[in-house]
């Protein structure tokens, strides 16, 4: 299966996560290479207009500055998927239920594996 079609898959994780109420964080991480874009978090905003993300761009001099956005999360996706086997290898999703990990192998397969939650409870910003 295409890394593609397992990321799919993990989208519907972080979509019920946040339906459920138990999104905590977003990370993408294992860069490729020593890029000056070191992380891409996503952050929740629960607002009274509706939920929101907070994307934020960290890089790697600490002399360059974060970059922060405040998006729906459907304009966060296609940002995720750009960076993926681009700059980033894997997709690291917080739940307050379980973490969830999207990894692309160096064939370009794609993996999903649940853990114990690392958060306990959601911190919106």
């Amino acid at each position: 299966m295409t890394y593609q079609d397992v990321f799919v898959e993990f989208w519907d994780h972080v979509k019920e996560s946040i339906a459920a109420g138990t999104f905590a964080k977003l990370t993408m991480a294992k860069t490729i290479g020593k890029p000056e874009l070191k992380n891409i978090f996503i952050r929740p905003i629960y607002a009274d207009n509706g939920f929101k993300v907070l994307l934020k761009y960290s890089f790697r001099p600490r002399e360059t500055e974060d970059i922060e956005t405040e998006l729906i999360l459907e304009d966060a996706l296609p940002i995720i998927q750009t960076h993926l086997k681009t700059h980033f290898l894997s997709v690291l999703l917080f739940t307050t239920t379980k973490d969830v990990v999207f990894k692309v192998n160096k064939k370009g397969m794609g993996s999903i594996t649940e853990t114990h939650p690392t958060f306990k409870n959601v911190i919106p910003t």
